[in-house]
């Protein structure tokens, strides 16, 4: 894995020798720093990190074996030592400390050649090595010990490296989509370039429009500047596209186009923009009935479910439960600085007995609340809610519920059981659809019947 450029730091007191390897290596398309003294190569890597450094040994200002040990210490430059003072007890003392080799002056440019060549590639796959376990970490966000969440993940890493295929996510609200979608996209070749989340039921379709597409300056009043969409701002990463069930049927035909072309215009736009992005939608809903209900287009329904990845809910894999209580226990525990160490078994029992008709989300906002309350170094059964030590489901509507002998008024009830529901869901209305039982645009209709539609 040769680095076809890199950065390099010369440390060597010979003006002569300095300038001899400067042009040869700039020349080679590298980038080169030069010293003729310990503290000048220091002020160089105060700046920067070298890919590779040249140190000579014999300095004015004291030994190259000084610079040697620091930078072997923050592990991200490759080290060669390079001295006319050649003797074994020198050229062990350097490999020991860290160096990856030892050349003599006056040394053959051939012999220098192949070991920076050697060095470097060592260096980059050192670094690829890093960056390869620091993706992988991502996919520890997906916590999971049941066979539905093993094939899952399983399949995430098999599809996650074709870079161009579209991925349909399905799923219930908070079984976590979107920790999947961001793991696909950091486990990808993408993973350098940006990952643009964008929620289709957040705006209205003329303002959703603009944020996904962009727009021209005047292409309507308030257009007074050019506006880049989150499509064009998701060149070369990952558009994770949220809710997609949500999107209205024109702006359906307009994301139609843009995968089958990878092009759009913006809005007041006479030209076509291309744009490579990955596409990773999401969606809570039945497309399926939905394509033979007329909302959802049959022919955009294909084109993102290529590959499609099921999120099973909570309640069908009950194993999960407990991993995911202690991830976010420690994880909360971390953020807060509580020192909670862990979940004591029968608090385990209770969220094992719990349906969690939230999924993950919920559990993750259940373990928020316990770690902040939670007086002991453990999560204790008195510290979980009541409805939860009961053994009651807080999306069940209790047995008790009846109808008054009077009767009563079915407006008044449902205006307020919406009002609940958007005050619990923070004024989210797909959440707030998601404890009626309702779609965005159902809650929204009915806000609108009722008089409380801002």
């Amino acid at each position: 894995m040769p680095v076809k450029s890199a950065r390099i730091l010369i440390l060597d007191d010979d003006d002569l020798i300095r300038t001899v390897l400067a042009e040869r290596l700039e020349r080679a398309g590298h980038e080169v720093l030069t010293a003729s003294t310990i503290q000048e190569a220091r002020d160089h890597i105060a700046r920067t990190s070298p890919d590779l450094a040249l140190l000579d040994i014999k300095l004015p200002d004291g030994v190259g074996t000084e610079i040697l040990r620091a930078l072997v210490a923050e592990g991200e430059t490759a080290c060669i030592m390079m001295t006319a003072h050649a003797t074994v007890e020198l050229a062990v003392e350097a490999l020991k400390e860290g160096a990856l080799d030892f050349v003599a002056k006056p040394f053959k440019t051939e012999r220098l050649d192949a070991t920076v060549a050697a060095a470097l590639e060592r260096t980059a796959l050192r670094r690829e090595v890093r960056a390869m376990r620091a993706r992988s970490t991502s996919s520890q966000g997906i916590v999971g010990e049941s066979p539905a969440m093993r094939e899952v993940m399983d399949l995430v890493e098999r599809v996650a490296p074709a870079e161009s295929s579209t991925v349909l996510l399905e799923g219930e609200t908070g079984t976590g989509k979107g920790v999947i979608a961001r793991a696909i996209h950091d486990l990808s070749p993408r993973v350098h370039g940006p990952f643009v989340n964008v929620t289709c039921s957040a705006l209205a379709e003329t303002v959703m429009e603009s944020e996904l597409f962009g727009h021209e300056k005047g292409a309507f009043t308030d257009a007074r500047t050019l506006k880049r969409g989150l499509v064009e701002i998701a060149d070369g990463g990952t558009l994770f596209m949220d809710e997609v069930g949500e999107l209205s049927l024109r702006l359906q035909g307009k994301l139609l186009r843009f995968i089958e072309e990878k092009a759009f215009r913006r809005i007041g736009g006479t030209r076509d923009l291309t744009v490579d992005a990955r596409i990773v939608a999401a969606t809570n809903r039945d497309l399926e009935a939905m394509v033979e209900s007329g909302e959802f287009r049959a022919d955009l329904f294909y084109r993102l479910r290529v590959i499609p990845i099921h999120l099973p809910p909570l309640r069908e894999r009950p194993s999960d439960i407990a991993p995911l209580a202690r991830a976010f226990a420690l994880e909360f525990s971390r953020e807060f600085g509580r020192g909670i160490t862990g979940i004591s078994p029968e608090a385990l029992e209770v969220l094992r007995a719990h349906p969690w008709p939230g999924n993950v989300r919920e559990v993750r906002n259940m373990m928020e609340r316990c770690v902040l309350l939670a007086p002991g170094p453990r999560v204790e059964v008195e510290d979980l809610p009541a409805q939860l030590r009961r053994g009651q489901s807080a999306g069940t509507i209790p047995s008790h519920l009846q109808l008054p002998p009077d009767g009563l008024s079915l407006e008044s009830l449902e205006e307020d059981l919406l009002t609940q529901a958007l005050a619990r869901a923070e004024g989210n209305r797909s959440e707030a659809g998601r404890l009626l039982g309702l779609s965005r645009h159902q809650v929204r209709n009915r806000l609108i019947k009722l008089g409380l539609d801002e």
